[in-house]
């Protein structure tokens, strides 16, 4: 029988920086800073990613060029893959994410497909949601509580394993 169905994804939409907590306004201007530190010399694409953890840590990331394009690393998936490497057995609670380019001010930018994919493994592999704030150059943030809302038909690890 052929059945209409809708995905929906549920987010919270803020002007400013200004009307978000303390905490994570203080994790935004960490992704901002290392947007800064991006290596983007050829798509001028500065991105910076800071992972809250569990324990209060904050772990570092901004996107890395390189003149074969395939090599690069998305912000989002440096500072995973280090608080996974540095801090295996804590888990990731937030991820602020900036985004600044001339040509993207007024529009809000959101990960890859392969940061997505990236984010919600994980997310499943902790069994705990991560909360990812998204803001653009014009200060506008995005809340959404899982990795999942950015990813809603997500393949993981657990499709692999026998029943």
């Amino acid at each position: 029988m052929k059945e209409n169905q809708t995905i929906s994804v549920s987010y919270l939409s803020y002007g400013n920086i200004s009307e978000l907590s303390d905490a994570d306004q203080l994790l935004l201007s960490k992704a901002i800073e290392l947007s800064n530190d991006a290596y983007a010399p050829y798509s001028e694409f500065h991105v910076g990613a800071a992972v809250l953890l569990k324990s209060g840590e904050v772990v570092a990331g901004s996107n890395q060029e390189n003149a074969a394009y395939p090599s690069g690393l998305c912000a989002e998936r440096v500072a995973m893959f280090a608080a996974s490497a540095n801090f295996r057995d804590v888990d990731m609670e937030t991820i602020a994410i900036y985004a600044a380019s001339e040509t993207t001010a007024q529009k809000q930018i959101s990960p890859c497909g392969s940061c997505r994919q990236v984010m919600v493994e994980y997310e499943v592999k902790q069994a705990n949601n991560v909360r990812v704030l998204l803001m653009n150059s014009s200060k506008e943030v995005w809340e959404f509580n899982s990795c999942k809302d950015l990813l809603p038909l997500a393949f993981d690890f657990t499709a692999l394993k026998k029943q």
